[in-house]
This record gives structure tokens, sequence and C-alpha cells, in this order.
């Protein structure tokens, strides 16, 4: 069953429905033990919500209590305007920030495979597995970094000194 008809059942119900129409659905129960089944259950459900219905009472006036609710929907208006002038800017980011993270991987990609050996390179000593030089030449700078303790026999016997 389509939830129109569920719909016009319980519109007939309710007794909403116009003459003609629920002469069709009277007609329709008549034939259908489907129809009948849901109008049955319906029927029990409304006969369970009767007693739920309790009248409630506001602590102000009915004026205020409504002027109230159409503050916030106002209130709710002025969000959705201005998060409507925001979608200019999602827009903008939604392409943006994946383009940028594009860019960033092929410079970065460019770098290592032509431009890393002007910027710095890195040798290790074959004869002093614990020494590892350092070179910036865009820097100008060198860098020699000894692994501590050292594991050979003349860094036991000579004393540490350090470099000004």
């Amino acid at each position: 069953m389509d939830k129109e008809t569920q719909l016009k059942l319980q519109a007939y119900l309710d007794g909403e429905l116009p003459e003609s129409e629920a002469r069709q659905v009277a007609n329709r129960l008549a034939q259908d033990q489907e129809h009948v089944a849901l109008l049955a259950e319906l029927r029990n459900t409304r006969q369970a919500l009767v007693g739920l219905e309790i009248g409630m009472t506001l602590p102000e006036s009915r004026e205020f209590f409504w002027s109230k609710i159409q503050q916030e929907i106002s209130r709710g208006e002025t969000a959705t305007s201005t998060s409507a002038s925001a979608t200019g800017w999602t827009f903008w980011r939604k392409f943006l920030f994946p383009a940028g993270a594009l860019a960033g991987l092929v410079l970065a990609g460019l770098i290592a495979l032509f431009g890393g050996s002007e910027f710095s390179t890195a040798e290790t000593a074959v004869a002093d597995p614990g020494a590892f030089t350092y070179h910036d030449f865009s820097a100008r700078t060198t860098l020699v970094w000894f692994s501590y303790p050292a594991e050979n026999d003349i860094a036991d016997e000579s004393p540490t000194a350090t470099v000004p």
C-alpha cells in the first residue's frame, strides 16, 4: 500500500475527506482486508493517545510566547543569510586547498628531482661511521655531527674538549 493511500485512510478516520473521496475509501474498505487492518490499527493508536493529550498552560501571555518564537525564527533567517554570503568563500576554499596541496607536492618533487644537490649535501665518512657531515651551500654552512660516545679507542683515551 502506498503512502498516499495510507494518508487517505488517516484523513478518512479523522473525517477530513470530502464526501466523494470518503465514499471511494469506504468502497475500498469493503473490498480490501489490508485497508481494514490499517484502519483498525489507526483507530487503536488514536484511542491509545486520547488520554495523553493534556492541555498546557504557558507562564506568559500567548502574544509574548509567540513573539519569542518569531524572534528565534528571524534569528535563524539572519544566520542563513550570513552563511549564504560565505558560500563564495566555501567554493574557493574547496578549489584552492586541493590545488595548493597539489602545487606543494609538485614543488617538493621538482626540488627533490632537480634542485636537491644545489641546496645541501650530506656525507658520511667511511673511515669513521660515527661522523656525519652536512653541507648547505645556500647558507654557506657545514655541519659535522659526531655520535656520542664514540666507539673507538682514541675517543676513550683522549680528554673531551669543546670548541668555542
